[in-house]
């Protein structure tokens, strides 16, 4: 099953620290990290800045987009007002292949604020117990996820 995970921490760099965890979960076989971006909106920025990575280059074209069509949609798209109206729709449909509704947009978009930062994950095969080790400690909160209640109340209770 492939899941979609948006993770907030209250420091501009604890995304990153998080995303080091993830890399060696990976690394040592708990979880299969298909793409992952980092948002962070350090003190007096104007506006969150997002970081993608991907080691496959064939693939990451793909997810580049979807991670700038995500981004677009959470931070520009809304300023924009009515003009753009018609071109959200088709931005959430697009949104929702991956498990996001726009209540789950508007909540990580209300996340994310200055001092703050927040990894998004797309994976598979994880290993939820031994996961949840690798990230004890980095005080995070699950802001989206595409995973049934079963699913999310195992995922709240492994990572705390």
């Amino acid at each position: 099953m492939t899941t979609f995970t948006a993770w907030k921490f209250d420091t501009p760099d604890g995304a990153q620290h998080a995303a080091d965890a993830l890399k060696g979960a990976e690394q040592d076989g708990l979880v299969k990290v298909l793409d992952r971006a980092i948002i962070t909106w350090p003190e007096g920025a104007a506006r969150p800045d997002m970081h993608h990575t991907n080691e496959d280059k064939r693939r990451g074209t793909g997810w580049g987009a979807f991670w700038g069509l995500l981004f677009g949609t959470l931070f520009f798209v809304p300023v924009l007002g009515a003009a753009a109206g018609a071109a959200l729709g088709a931005i959430s449909k697009a949104v929702s292949a991956v498990g996001l509704n726009e209540d789950q947009l508007q909540t990580i978009r209300e996340q994310v604020t200055v001092g703050t930062s927040m990894l998004c994950a797309v994976t598979t095969e994880g290993d939820m117990d031994r996961l949840g080790e690798r990230f004890h400690g980095l005080h995070s909160t699950l802001v989206a996820t595409n995973l049934t209640e079963a699913e999310k109340s195992l995922l709240m209770e492994t990572f705390g």
